[in-house]
């Protein structure tokens, strides 16, 4: 189905292209290419709203994922008709995603790429607050990077790699 990508800032020069192919592909990847996503590149102001009124965090963030459906790690959703093959909602802190990469040197645009592959796995219902939940979501980020890297010749990674 489709991938509505917008972008919601104008801080950092975002390239779409990239970004939506490797969305797709990681949406493949998973199974659920069958299934609408909303992607929103937003700035740190937004990011910082977001966060704060959804996470009780008042700072910016790097992703933060809105799921239509409620399901268990590793199920797709059941859709009962055509309006619920919906997976959510991705908002992606370009801005702070890339003042991070600054920081460190990595590539804006795979670092971009890797946050989508988090926010879809929290879609499709993996989290990361214990130790067992993270090592599951972790193995699924690994399983579809690993596709994305075979169709595109990179070599992205996790970066949750250390979280526990």
């Amino acid at each position: 189905m489709s991938l509505a990508l917008r972008n919601a800032q104008s801080a950092v020069l975002v390239r779409r292209a990239p970004l939506r192919r490797a969305v797709c592909a990681l949406r493949a990847a998973l199974g659920a290419s069958r299934f609408d996503v909303g992607l929103v590149c937003a700035g740190n102001g937004l990011m910082r709203r977001l966060n704060g009124a959804y996470r009780q965090r008042l700072e910016p963030t790097d992703v933060l994922s809105f799921p239509f459906h409620q399901v268990v790690a590793g199920e797709l959703p059941r859709p009962r008709c055509r309006d619920e093959y919906n997976l959510g909602d991705i908002f992606l802190g370009v801005e702070y995603i890339y003042q991070q990469c600054r920081a460190t040197g990595e590539d804006f645009d795979s670092v971009l790429a890797v946050t989508a592959a988090h926010g879809l796995c929290h879609l499709l219902g993996y989290q990361h607050n214990t130790k067992p939940e993270w090592q599951q979501m972790y193995q699924k980020e690994v399983e579809i990077l690993e596709e994305l890297n075979r169709l595109t010749g990179t070599s992205l990674r996790p970066l949750t790699a250390g979280l526990f």
